[in-house]
């Protein structure tokens, strides 16, 4: 993928830029926010990476004049603003994922891999497939060999999130933002009891499991 990093921390800038690239992805720095809206609004990028505190003019800014000129390149915010408003604000602004500093390197990459392959929206995905397990859009039904599986309306969307990102680590933080939107206390052991309920239901009855822990990152689905 190409990818344009705006930040103007240094030592952020290097572990970001090596860590990208040592993944295999063609990224761009720019260290000043009005220079990165130039070069954003000028150049493809499949995502953009963007500081939210900036030089000239600040990350929110340079989203909000992106979208107004019709540029929908997929922006992670990355900020020290990390508290509930702060994220609200960034994902009903315009951004589609923001991440809070110090972070980990590996999720950063992570979640940047997963807005770089998102479908235009003129494309919509009706059908998702992992291994033997299907998921139909537009009824709503779930099978795994053939076999119809009923979930209630949590279990369906952890479940599409989890399939939407087949074969990558999805974090908890991912699943509060993603699945539940924040409408409850952080520290409740809700995703660790909807997890249990869907391996139930997806998993008990075959032979090979298809959603993984793991340890002291989060989840993954893959077959």
């Amino acid at each position: 993928m190409r990818i344009l990093v705006i930040e103007d921390d240094p030592k952020a800038t290097t572990l970001m830029l090596k860590g990208l690239r040592d993944h295999g992805h063609n990224v761009d720095h720019v260290a000043d926010g009005s220079e990165g809206l130039r070069q954003a609004s000028s150049e493809l990028y499949d995502v953009l990476i963007v500081d939210r505190m900036l030089p000239s003019q600040d990350g929110m800014s340079i989203v909000r004049s992106l979208r107004a000129a019709g540029n929908d390149t997929p922006v992670l915010i990355l900020s020290a603003l990390g508290s509930l408003e702060d994220r609200l604000y960034g994902l009903r602004n315009g951004c589609d994922d923001y991440l809070t500093k110090p972070c980990s390197l590996g999720e950063l990459i992570a979640r940047v891999e997963i807005l770089g392959r998102r479908r235009p929206q003129n494309q919509p995905e009706m059908r998702l497939k992992v291994g033997d397990l299907e998921m139909d859009l537009l009824t709503r039904k779930v099978k795994r060999e053939g076999r119809s599986i009923e979930l209630h309306p949590r279990e369906f969307k952890l479940l599409e999130y989890l399939m939407r990102n087949a074969g990558n680590v999805v974090t908890r933080t991912m699943l509060l933002e993603n699945v539940w939107e924040f409408h409850f206390d952080p520290q409740t052991n809700v995703i660790e009891v909807h997890v249990a309920r869907l391996r139930q239901k997806i998993d008990r009855d075959f032979a090979s499991p298809l959603i993984h822990t793991v340890r002291g990152a989060g989840y993954c689905l893959r077959a």
